[in-house]
């Protein structure tokens, strides 16, 4: 939509996305992303954090996609993630009675940082619009049930000194299974190709 605030976001997950169904059957998922800049002290040599940015994010499940629920599917506390959105204000009320107002992110696209991690993707093929989720074997001591991504970077303190070890990356192509090969990424032609992503856009 014209005139948007679009931004990109990059940073790590200071929690689980927080998954929930709202009263006329929406599905939501919340989460916060902590950005913190580095910049570089040429006279001690090395990088120094600056104050870290909380962004509050949002995303909702719709007739086009199931972005939501992939999110939470997919990104646990700690990970590294690179988000873009648009930046909204709403209001609301608490408990108490008193009225807020925040700025939030609602998010448009969402994934891995792979600058030092790896991640694997499962193509999901129901409901159209739908651009699949990330999936790996989650680090140790994390929930299981769900889909996970493990980098080889060490998260801030936002996790409770929780890390994520640099996961192996995947022996087979997820995308080779499709049928039509003209529709797969990587199932016998080069990326890029005009074929690559042709039958993956939203119908109107």
């Amino acid at each position: 939509m014209a005139g948007e605030t679009v931004i990109t976001v990059v940073g790590n997950l200071t929690a689980d996305p927080e998954l929930r169904t709202t009263g006329n059957g929406s599905r939501v998922v919340n989460f916060t992303i902590a950005s913190t800049p580095r910049t570089y002290n040429r006279s001690t040599g090395q990088f120094e954090d600056g104050e870290a940015l909380f962004m509050r994010c949002s995303c909702w499940d719709s007739q086009y996609t199931t972005m939501a629920s992939n999110i939470a599917q997919s990104l646990t506390k700690g990970m590294r993630v690179i988000a873009q959105g648009n930046l909204v204000q709403r209001s609301y009320q608490t408990q108490q009675g008193e009225s807020r107002t925040v700025v939030e992110l609602r998010v448009t696209d969402i994934g891995p940082s792979l600058l030092r991690a790896t991640a694997s993707v499962n193509r999901i093929s129901s409901g159209a619009g739908n651009s699949g989720n990330f999936s790996a074997p989650r680090a140790q001591n994390s929930p299981a049930g769900n889909g996970g991504f493990q980098g080889g970077a060490s998260a801030p303190n936002y996790s409770n000194g929780a890390s994520y070890n640099a996961a192996s990356a995947p022996s087979t192509d997820p995308w080779s299974a499709s049928d039509d090969s003209a529709d797969s990424f990587g199932g016998g032609s080069s990326f890029g190709g005009s074929s690559d992503f042709g039958s993956d856009e939203i119908s109107f």
